[in-house]
Parts: structure tokens; sequence; C-alpha cells
């Protein structure tokens, strides 16, 4: 069985004192993540950085203490894993690759669990809400701080 491995990142941002995550609609259809494959003797991060830049135009800022994968067959002997960090948008405006992405948006936590459309993203979502409710993420505690 051939093994693929993408790695990528559950974006966020502050919007009034609410979480908001970035969705990607794939021109398959989908509605998930940016993320993509690893190539050459990138690391998972890098990859995760390139792929966020390439899909979506932004800076981010990686929390690699965060870290969930999801495993599924995309095709017939093909298993890939997908590897995803939490990531905080530092700046740029969201412009999709347009030849991979048909649109973004940026929705509140419960929006974002009902709009994605695999049951394993959902479940990662509510893996990252309860991560930054226990308090786990530095950053996101540092970023409010500022205000």
């Amino acid at each position: 069985m051939k093994q693929e491995k993408s790695c990528g990142a559950i974006i966020l941002k502050h919007d009034c004192k609410q979480l908001q995550v970035l969705l990607l609609k794939h021109k398959a259809g989908h509605w998930a993540f940016a993320k993509g494959h690893v190539e050459g003797g990138e690391t998972e991060e890098q990859t995760a950085l390139r792929e966020i830049k390439e899909e979506t135009n932004l800076n981010v800022q990686l929390d690699t203490n965060f870290r969930a994968t999801v495993k599924y067959s995309p095709m017939e002997d093909v298993e890939k894993e997908v590897v995803y960090f939490i990531a905080y948008k530092l700046e740029g405006n969201e412009t999709p690759q347009l030849e991979e992405i048909s649109q973004i948006k940026w929705l509140n936590i419960e929006e974002s669990i009902n709009t994605v459309t695999y049951e394993q993203d959902k479940e990662i979502l509510q893996k990252v809400e309860k991560y930054i409710k226990e308090g786990k993420d530095r950053i996101w505690k540092e970023k409010e701080d500022l205000k």
C-alpha cells in the first residue's frame, strides 16, 4: 500500500473576542482546512507553513504543541496521513489559490463544526476548542493579554 503524508493547520484569529476559524472550500467541493503534501526534505512544520501561504496568502504563527492526525484512504491501495497544527493569522489578506480553492471564509467554531464536510474534521475542531478552553494555548493567551 502506498503511503502519503500531508500537513496543514486550523487557522485561527480573534474577531470581537470570538474564536474565528478559516475554512477553505476545495475545488472538489468539500469544506476543510489548508493542507498539502510534504515535499522533499521538508519538516511537518515547513510543509504546513508553505501550504498555508500557497492556499490562503496568509502569514501565520504555528502552535506545534497542538498536533492532530487523520488517516484515510483517498483511493484504492493508498493510505494518507494528514498532520494538523493550530496556526494564528499574523498578516496578509485571505486570497484563495484559485487552482485548488474556490472559496475562503471565517466562521466561529460552532459554524465551522457545522460547515466542514468530513466527520474527522469536526472532531479536530472539537479538539481545538477544548485545547483553547483548557488554556493549553500559550500564544492565544498572550494575544488576549495584549488587548
